[in-house]
């Protein structure tokens, strides 16, 4: 029995602490979110009580308003959409695709350039007498 004088607050104290963790800033009322969540864990038998019955801005299940989630939440999860399926994200991928090649491309082609440089050069430096060279020897 002593037991229960100590887990029933205990129980209390993590609902509410949870409860006001989980609650949107737009629903807390009179007082900030970390306001409420130092009362819940500083008062420990008193704050989550105030918090459960002054808190939390509670809706009336009648009027068709339940404690689901917040028409911001709803709407969050609307719009999110898997990245397969999202065309910015899939135009982002074909761009980067596009800039990757283009990159490679352009060092392709300065790798040619270097490559036919270097040729000359060696040409140059050999007088002139490589397989490649059509012009007769002179002598």
């Amino acid at each position: 029995m002593r037991a229960l004088l100590f887990i029933v607050p205990l129980a209390l104290t993590i609902y509410a602490f949870i409860d006001c963790l989980n609650t949107s800033e737009e629903d807390t009322k009179h007082l900030p979110k970390i306001a409420w969540v130092f009362i819940i864990l500083l008062f420990w038998i008193v704050g989550p009580v105030v918090w459960l019955v002054a808190g939390k801005a509670r809706r009336n299940a009648a009027t068709g308003t339940g404690t689901g989630p917040s028409s911001w939440q709803r709407g969050r999860r609307q719009q999110w959409v898997a990245p397969d399926d999202n065309p910015d994200f899939l135009k982002s991928l074909k761009d980067d695709k596009d800039a990757r090649k283009a990159e490679a491309e352009s060092e392709s082609e300065s790798r040619k350039a270097e490559k036919a440089e270097d040729e000359e050069e060696l040409k140059r430096r050999n007088g002139g007498s490589g397989p490649d060279d059509k012009t007769p020897p002179t002598s």
